[in-house]
């Protein structure tokens, strides 16, 4: 489920989509958000979902689910957990490997956005501006992701996988630059469950 993010620079509304992205990353060390979330499988099959973000750049972050059912994925720095309460169960691998190009590493990653993707301005919609990323590695397991900014701030976006799985969140409750601590990001695993080392 987790395949399935300025410092207040004056921007016009009407700003292009590229130009918000690249003045975000500039210029957000970190931010904090609640989060819906729909999965559409290539079937038509929806799945709802929801929680709150905290993301720390470069490579920190805690995607927090808690509907349908209580997930976290949480990236250190060095490694990637994924913690399954329901099933008891910690999923840990190294973070370089487990985020690549993926589009965790568009909000949470470093600047240097252009080495792992080509970045295209798309049409507005709704008083959002649009951009698309497309990873140049093929190997990245998603197609395309457009990532939608309003007032200089990232409001949603929209994946597509290899698969035909598509994925829209939307954010809402955004606080940009709040203080956030290194060590909040650091992961111990819950006491009885099981921890599987993931290639």
């Amino acid at each position: 489920m987790y395949r399935a993010l300025l410092l207040a620079l004056a921007l016009p509304a009407s700003a292009a989509g590229l130009d918000q992205l690249k003045s975000f990353i500039a210029g957000t060390q970190s931010f904090s958000a609640d989060f819906q979330q729909t999965v559409i499988q290539s079937s038509g099959k929806r799945q709802e979902g929801g929680g709150s973000v905290a993301i720390l750049r470069p490579g920190r972050f805690d995607w927090h689910y808690t509907k349908p059912y209580e997930q976290r994925v949480v990236a250190d720095g060095k490694q990637l957990w994924v913690y399954d309460p329901d099933l008891q169960q910690v999923t840990v691998k190294k973070q370089d490997q487990a985020l690549g190009d993926s589009p965790a590493a568009l909000l949470a990653g470093s600047n240097e956005l252009d080495k792992r993707y080509q970045l295209a301005n798309q049409p507005s919609s709704d008083g959002i501006d649009w951009v698309e990323a497309t990873p140049k590695n093929r190997d990245s397991g998603f197609d395309k992701v457009r990532i939608g900014f309003k007032d200089a701030k990232p409001v949603a976006m929209e994946l597509r996988d290899n698969f035909g799985q598509q994925t829209h969140i939307r954010f809402s409750k955004f606080v940009q630059n709040p203080k956030l601590d290194p060590a909040s990001f650091n992961f111990t695993p819950p006491k009885g469950a099981d921890v599987v080392q993931a290639q």
